[in-house]
């Protein structure tokens, strides 16, 4: 069901966070989302992620890194637009 979160038991979050890498389900989990979300991401190639026959996998360490360049890429300043310069003087 779109927009539903899958909830998963604590045993069952400390050994996929021992694994090598996580199912869709529980990456989305990890980064707060849902999992359709997730799936979304992946068909758009804007999360990185493996595809091991028709699973979709990812590892921890690189969702990590993909959360940490979306929250640097808010923080970018667009320059400023619209501001005339005087040319030759």
């Amino acid at each position: 069901m779109p927009g539903q979160q899958w909830q998963s038991t604590p045993q069952e979050r400390q050994a996929a966070y021992q694994r090598a890498t996580l199912t869709a389900k529980e990456a989305a989990e990890v980064l707060g989302i849902s999992y359709w979300l997730v799936l979304e991401l992946v068909k758009r190639k804007k999360i990185p992620a493996i595809h091991a026959g028709s699973r979709v996998l990812f590892r921890l360490e690189s969702l990590n890194k993909w959360l940490d360049e979306q929250e640097q890429g808010s923080l970018r300043q667009e320059p400023e637009r619209g501001k005339l310069r005087v040319v030759g003087q």
